[in-house]
């Protein structure tokens, strides 16, 4: 059973590895995304201090579920944003661009530590999916086929004393009928 097993947790490993791979790239894009998007705004960094974080909100974050190699993983769908009302005439004119900006940097952001977080948990089933490989590979199944072969030799020493006992039987009495003629 272990050595029927053992190729499909070894292809369960290698998908697990290709997804963690992908995660990490996605991650590493949206960092440098991020990173590239806080550069742009960073002229403008004086008028932040007039900004108002009070008029967005995160609300939630959407997510769905997928089987990735039997490991149940979050997919990410959207971030849905809570507005405040403001007076556009009492507020500097730059607010609702200023909004839009902390949406997508905050999306951004999101998706990032979401795609972080999807990896640690690739990660973590594929070094669980790689200790069960291992131990299969290392310990059980050559375990198991040392038994079998211990197992094999006991029965054939037992053929071999069984067939040795049966010929002394068989010459003993041939021997004393030998005798008794």
């Amino acid at each position: 059973m272990r050595l029927k097993a053992l190729p499909t947790l070894k292809n369960k490993e290698a998908a697990l590895r290709v997804e963690v791979k992908k995660a990490k790239d996605k991650s590493n894009e949206l960092e440098k995304m991020l990173n590239k998007k806080l550069k742009s705004h960073a002229v403008s960094a004086g008028l932040w201090h007039e900004f108002m974080p009070e008029l967005i909100s995160v609300g939630e974050v959407k997510l769905t579920a997928k089987k990735i190699a039997g490991v149940k993983i979050p997919v990410f769908e959207e971030v849905v944003f809570h507005e405040a009302t403001f007076s556009l005439f009492e507020t500097p004119k730059w607010f609702p661009k200023g909004i839009s900006i902390v949406q997508e940097l905050a999306e951004t952001l999101i998706e990032k530590e979401f795609f972080t977080r999807k990896m640690q948990l690739l990660d973590f089933a594929r070094r669980k999916t790689t200790q069960k490989v291992n131990l299969y590979e290392k310990v059980q199944i050559p375990g198991y086929e040392n038994a079998i072969l211990k197992i094999k030799r006991f029965l054939e020493d037992e053929e071999n004393l069984s067939k040795s006992a049966q010929k002394i039987v068989k010459k003993r009495q041939q021997k004393q009928l030998e005798e008794a003629q």
